[in-house]
């Protein structure tokens, strides 16, 4: 609308959008306005003295005159009510009043639409009153500056208020986390500050219960004390009264002697020979009883010694028993030995038999020279592998390098037989990718096509959407050369994980789901370590980091939690113990994982292999296995099992879907062969540790 009213020649920059019926009225109205109706002058050469308050709508309706008070203008304007109001002003207040009925109030800038009609009327008074043109259009101009500089500041201003907004919404977030984190925090601290309450209650209660016994001990020891006070002074006398006896004891005595003194030496005579007999018989008698009891013990002594006797005897043959044992070990021991003698000389002669057949151990340092990169790169290429991992190694670079100098392949034809995404009919050109380039490509394949199932709900054949894939990227000409050139990489490069399982799943030999299953297992243990990082520092220590692998796992055996852990600190110091364990995820630039990863993706196809070996003994020799029997066989394993995953897992076997019930009976074999190709894994703990056997299937 603004544009729409723009004035001719006026400073509005929406006036280059003018329609022409727009303009042709804007100009056609500044022409009458100017012929019809000129601002009247006086004779003096002043402007007309017309009052704003006279009859009919005032243009401008909140100006205040800021001249003569209220009580002057009063009586003046019952006078100036007679007089007409000017042609011009009536005509500028009509186009006013339609200009503003005909707009649209309800949008968003209607203020601005509002004041499109007002800038023109000003436009036209600029116009028509060439004297003051100039200072009217300095002042309007400077308005229409300070408005565009306002307008410029509000949007600048919105985004940072869209942006307090925001901060004011996460802090009030975060507000209410904190309140919430710490409620719980002051329950506890009110819960313990109500048990401290009730200990000092009970303490208080101990402490009066103690000053009590204290009063009562005291009274206690006073008694005692005064008692001992008595005895004290009674002890005294009775010293006092002995003291007293013995005296008179030993006055009597004395008188005594004196009266013996003056007995009988016949009598005393007699009763000494006499005494002598006695003493004769008495040493007699106890010389017969010695002679008679020598060799007699007291029952006492006898008792004891016989329990000591008992104790003996059994600890005796407690000790006999146990050598007995002892015994028979030793001679299962030197039997053992024997045995273990012979196996070793057989060994001996074995290695002997063949280190004289065998060819000599190659000496792989030799591959260096030939190999690109040098020395170097051969040593991260032959680290920790063995001898046949080292031949499939040097293969793989040869198949490379002899891809490289490959400038065509023959195509395979448009049979049946032939996958889709190589039928072709002629040669095809090698595009000739690095292994970098490669690996690119495939893990853009997978984003692709995982966000494309996301978004439409449907699992899609790979092989289908990689060939939609590259003729998307790359046209329908030159797709079949991006498909042969990626196709012979990866069935050169099978060490490399993401080039060997996507080559895997292209072919059928292994299930997608496989592949998914493996990268949800490395995402949940990622969470799990983030979890226990509570000061997102990304380093764990051990004890935490084999806490958060068994919390992830939980049906991992001890010995496989120990593999991860130590496969995670093989680029450690023995004295360090913290574990970086966002860097055990990183890839190089081929897509080569760390030995960590590739220790879990082991794992995972020996857990299967594992779980499926117990399947198969407990099969036991059939030969044939019908859906019921299969079924049987997994909730025995594996008790914890629900019926959505028995019914994936038999749905595998059978490659049959969910909807179609009767299942033909198939090879033991052949079943267990495709499980293994599928994602299968244990649901539960085991009831038992099963037959860990080697599975032929692999």
């Amino acid at each position: 609308m603004a544009a729409r009213r723009a004035p001719p020649g006026g400073s509005a920059p929406e006036s280059s959008s003018e329609t022409p019926d727009c303009q042709t009225r804007i100009n056609s109205l500044k022409y009458i306005l100017s012929k019809k109706q000129k601002t009247r002058l006086s004779a003096r050469g002043h402007w007309s003295t017309w009052p704003a308050f006279a009859s009919g709508q005032t243009v401008l309706r909140n100006h205040k005159p800021c001249c003569a008070p209220e009580e002057r203008q009063s009586g003046n304007k019952q006078t100036l009510l007679t007089i007409p109001k000017p042609r011009y002003l009536e005509q500028l207040e009509s186009y006013l009043r339609k200009e503003l009925q005909s707009l649209d109030l309800t949008k968003k800038n209607s203020q601005e639409l509002k004041l499109q009609p007002y800038r023109e009327i000003f436009e036209f008074f600029i116009d028509n009153f060439k004297t003051y043109k100039p200072l009217l259009s300095a002042i309007k101009n400077e308005y229409e500056v300070t408005l565009a500089h306002q307008k410029k500041t509000i949007r600048a201003l919105e985004p940072l208020k869209a942006m307090v907004t925001t901060v004011s919404e996460e802090c009030t977030r975060q507000i209410l986390a904190l309140q919430e984190k710490e409620k719980d925090e002051i329950n506890t601290l009110k819960q313990e500050k109500q048990h401290l309450l009730k200990f000092i209650d009970n303490m208080k209660e101990e402490k009066n219960s103690l000053q009590t016994q204290v009063e009562r001990l005291q009274t206690s020891v006073a008694e005692e004390y005064a008692r001992y006070l008595n005895e004290y002074g009674a002890r005294k006398v009775l010293l006092a009264k002995l003291n007293d006896m013995h005296n008179e004891r030993l006055e009597m005595t004395r008188h005594q002697v004196q009266d013996v003194k003056g007995e009988d030496v016949v009598k005393l005579t007699l009763a000494l020979k006499i005494a002598r007999q006695d003493l004769t018989k008495a040493q007699v008698k106890l010389n017969t009883t010695i002679a008679d009891y020598g060799d007699v013990v007291p029952r006492r002594d006898f008792e004891s010694l016989e329990k000591k006797y008992s104790d003996l005897l059994q600890e005796m043959k407690t000790l006999q028993k146990d050598f007995d044992q002892l015994h028979k070990e030793y001679e299962t021991l030197l039997e053992i030995h024997r045995e273990t003698a012979e196996e070793r000389d057989n060994f001996c002669a074995e290695l002997q038999r063949v280190q004289h057949n065998c060819t000599p151990r190659p000496n792989w340092a030799k591959c260096s020279e030939v190999i690109p990169g040098g020395a170097d790169r051969w040593g991260r290429l032959a680290e920790g592998k063995t001898s046949d991992q080292l031949v499939g190694v040097l293969l793989e670079e040869i198949g490379t390098g002899a891809l490289r100098e490959i400038n065509v392949f023959p195509g395979w034809g448009k049979g049946d037989q032939v996958p889709v995404y190589l039928r072709h009919e002629g040669e095809v050109k090698n595009k000739k990718l690095t292994k970098k380039d490669v690996v690119n490509i495939l893990k853009d394949v997978w984003r692709e096509k995982i966000a494309l199932e996301q978004q439409t709900g449907k699992r899609s054949s790979l092989p289908e959407f990689f060939l939609s894939y590259l003729q998307k990227k790359y046209g329908d000409a030159a797709a079949m050369e991006w498909s042969y050139t990626l196709y012979e990489n990866m069935r050169l490069c099978r060490s490399n994980h993401v080039l060997s399982s996507f080559y895997d799943i292209l072919t059928g030999k292994v299930g997608e789901e496989q592949y998914h299953g493996q990268n949800q297992l490395i995402s949940n243990l990622q969470k799990e370590l983030a979890a226990r990082d509570s000061s997102n520092s990304g380093s764990l220590t051990s004890k935490q980091f084999s806490t958060a692998v068994r919390e992830a796992f939980p049906l991992k055996r001890k010995e496989s939690i120990q593999e991860l852990v130590d496969a995670s600190r093989c680029k450690l110091d023995g004295t360090e113990d913290l574990i970086d364990y966002i860097s055990l995820f990183k890839e190089d630039e081929e897509g080569n994982a760390e030995p960590f990863v590739a220790k879990l993706r082991t794992q995972y196809v020996r857990e299967k292999q594992e779980y499926l070996s117990q399947l198969k003994n407990k099969l036991g020799d059939l030969t044939e296995v019908n859906a019921d029997d299969l079924k049987t066989a997994f909730c025995t394993i594996d008790p914890d099992i629900d019926d959505q995953t028995l019914d994936t897992y038999i749905g595998l076997a059978y490659q049959v879907r969910r909807e179609q019930p009767d299942q033909e009976v198939v090879p033991v074999e052949t079943a267990l062969e495709r499980l293994l190709a599928g994602d299968v894994r244990r649901v539960g703990p085991s009831p038992r540790e099963g037959s860990t056997a080697g599975f032929e299937g692999e």
